[in-house]
């Protein structure tokens, strides 16, 4: 049976940590997720437009065996910094890869295009370096979903998106856990907005506990669906995926790809040419190696519910585009 940690985040997984920072008037923010030592890591892409930072170091043929943070941001690629002011926090803290007397804190980092979302964005200095390093400060075991940090000014097909997440125990003692910022092209709410696409995987209620949508046919009539003032879109869904239990590169990457599996139950469409979804995947080492096969179907479900649960916490705000599901199932 597997069942949810206590907090239901990402942070149930022993060791990971999440800060957020948000900036109102832009409508965008920064999410980091950080270790309390080094971090296996890897990623899969399965969307067609990413942007990222470091990533190709994390493939496992590459020599470096662990990173120190990651990080989710708004700002498409003017939200690449952030990785630069989380790289500042590590650097005064003396954390990073040392090679002789140099250290150097390894920070992959991952954008959503949130630059089209009515926020004011006339700045005159990049603010996602700062951003960044907010939300390193912040970094706990306690955060905040919906509304909040990278999913600030995220914005799904038909509701805004968020940030989510969401952990479940597995049989063996590890946790696994999602992290995710859900801004995609494709929609999580079925035809109505009332009934999320990942409904079948929650638990209690989670986000609004209301079931499965009980209509045929659903997703066939996307394009009708998208609003007109929403055109052109670029997109995407970014999330991270961790365990407690000790994997290397390739099982990071494999369990990543699996999770991918989430991102498809939960979004309609998903991995289109104009999203640029990627997950990252995660290892603590706290516990002895685990079922990577187990770790991955958890790592789907968690990001599935993560999602949902990212529009569910979702905040109205003045000069929203669109409205919260909240609104529209008060």
């Amino acid at each position: 049976m597997l069942t949810p940690g206590s907090r239901n985040l990402i942070t149930d997984v022993e060791g990971i940590l999440v800060g957020n920072a948000s900036d109102v008037a832009i409508k965008s923010g920064t999410t980091v997720l950080c270790g309390r030592e080094p971090l296996v890591a890897s990623v899969a892409v399965m969307g067609g437009a990413p942007g990222t930072r470091e990533t190709e170091l994390l493939s496992p043929d590459k020599t470096v065996p662990t990173v120190d943070a990651l990080v989710l941001s708004g700002g498409s690629a003017f939200g690449l910094d952030a990785c630069s002011g989380v790289m500042d926090g590590l650097r005064a803290a003396g954390r990073g890869l040392r090679i002789s007397t140099a250290t150097i804190p390894l920070v992959p980092g991952a954008i959503i295009f949130d630059l089209l979302n009515g926020g004011t964005k006339d700045w005159g200095e990049n603010p996602y370096r700062a951003l960044g390093r907010a939300a390193f400060d912040a970094a706990g075991a306690s955060f905040e979903l919906g509304t909040e940090g990278a999913g600030t000014g995220a914005l799904t097909a038909m509701v805004k998106g968020g940030l989510g997440s969401a952990s479940l125990r597995l049989p063996d003692g590890s946790t696994v856990g999602a992290l995710v910022v859900a801004n995609p092209v494709g929609a999580v709410t079925t035809p109505g907005d009332r009934h999320f696409y990942a409904a079948p995987f929650e638990i209690g209620d989670e986000f609004g506990g209301l079931g499965v949508d009980p209509a045929s046919a659903l997703g066939m009539s996307f394009e009708s669906r998208k609003r007109d003032s929403m055109h052109p879109r670029e997109n995407t869904t970014i999330a991270i995926v961790a365990t407690d239990a000790a994997l290397t590169k390739a099982e990071c990457q494999r369990i990543a790809t699996a999770a991918h599996d989430g991102i498809g139950r939960a979004t309609l469409p998903a991995h289109t040419p104009n999203d640029g979804d990627l997950v990252f995947g995660v290892s603590t080492g706290k516990r002895p190696a685990g079922d990577v096969l187990l770790t991955g179907h958890a790592a789907s479900l968690c990001l599935a519910r993560a999602i949902a649960r990212a529009a569910y916490h979702a905040r109205p705000a003045p000069g929203d585009l669109l409205p919260t599901w909240s609104d529209l199932n008060a």
